[in-house]
């Protein structure tokens, strides 16, 4: 209680025209985090100030912020086990209130569907076959190709609603299902563009790193072999480096992610969002050094 007589003083003096005052005041509250923000939401209803509104904006995005930034690095130092964790702290940054029980909802849905069609006997290419009847002919999802640079595209929550996305946000998705079925595909970080892999995890320490087959996820899950890869590189002249034949880390891909959304705001001119998301890049950075 005695919290809650502070934070309501504090919100009252947020219209205060000394700067200094100002200040201090916004300072106090980013220290209570997300305790005060259902009293700053009030005081921003009940007011007509457009300063005021404003003001109260502001410290609700920071507040909100530093709670992403709070839980990437927890993700990040916890050793960034579950990828779909890393990819709906993302989309908090710009969906904080984001229903993240209805995304999973989502998901298990698609994944049921797939379930319904796997059999025992069922090779890996069929597998996946019936992965990509059931996310792009069932559900309709397919790569954003009329619009490639829409930050949306990177959001999953976007995504699940308008079945298009970037390589990356599909990739996602794709190889979620995929785990969550046994099957195990994952992410590879090729320039350009980004992959999955059907992983034989016998062969791990294979000079194929146990990759049986590629699979595009932007291209309705086409499966194509590394000869495909080696073609790709040769195009854009790059040396045919080892891990961009084999799977990448989760660290990876959210980083990925990441500055897919930053070149996403540049192209749009948000400044401040570019801002923060290199912000939240090096809170993942290899090393320390990106």
């Amino acid at each position: 209680m005695e919290n809650n007589t502070e934070i309501s003083a504090l919100v009252k003096l947020l219209d205060d025209p000394d700067e200094e005052v100002f200040q201090h005041v916004e300072e106090k509250l980013l220290q209570y985090g997300g305790e005060v923000i259902h009293f700053l939401e009030n005081a921003w209803e009940q007011s007509f100030d457009g300063l005021l509104q404003e003001r109260i904006e502001n410290i609700v995005h920071k507040i909100q912020f530093n709670t992403v930034k709070e839980d990437l690095n927890l993700w990040y130092l916890s050793g960034a086990f579950d990828l779909l964790q890393g990819a709906l702290i993302i989309n908090r940054y710009q969906y904080p209130d984001l229903d993240e029980q209805k995304i999973i909802v989502q998901l298990e849905e698609i994944k049921r569907e797939i379930w319904l069609g796997l059999q025992y006997e069922m090779s890996s290419v069929e597998k996946v076959k019936l992965i990509n009847h059931v996310l792009y002919q069932q559900f309709g999802f397919g790569g954003n190709t009329k619009n490639h640079h829409d930050p949306q595209n990177s959001y999953l929550n976007q995504v699940l609603e308008s079945k298009k996305g970037n390589q990356i946000s599909l990739a996602i998705i794709y190889s979620t299902l995929a785990q969550r079925l046994d099957m195990p595909i994952y992410g590879i970080n090729l320039p350009q563009h980004f992959i999955l892999g059907f992983i034989d995890e016998s062969k791990q320490e294979s000079k194929e790193y146990g990759v049986l087959f590629y699979i595009n996820a932007f291209n309705k899950g086409n499966i194509f072999g590394k000869h495909d890869v080696d073609q790709f590189l040769r195009q854009l002249n790059l040396e045919a480096l080892p891990e961009y034949y084999r799977p990448c880390s989760n660290t990876d891909i959210i980083r990925r992610v990441i500055r897919n959304l930053i070149s996403a705001y540049e192209n749009a001119g948000a400044t401040e969002k570019v801002a923060e998301l290199n912000e939240l890049q090096k809170i993942i950075a290899q090393d320390g050094k990106e």
